[in-house]
């Protein structure tokens, strides 16, 4: 049995640091980029989330020097 809490409060939220780790559900990923994203994955040695994460990462950064997005901490 699964329970989730969907009640956070701004308490909880004020205590995660930079550091704790968070969930994204992304759906309807086209299953062809899904299987290309692995295989990529597998060639570099990395995981599919270690891609995904570098990815975002430099994508932000990219927006913060463009003046796009505020720079973060």
């Amino acid at each position: 049995m699964i329970i989730r809490n969907s009640s956070v409060t701004l308490s909880r939220v004020a205590k995660l640091s930079s550091k704790d780790g968070g969930t994204w559900i992304v759906r309807d990923v086209p299953r062809d980029l899904m299987r290309k994203a692995k295989i990529a994955a597998a060639v570099q040695g990395r995981s599919v989330k270690a891609i995904l994460i570098k990815l975002m990462d430099d994508y932000i950064q990219e927006l913060e020097k463009k003046g796009d997005l505020p720079k973060g901490k």
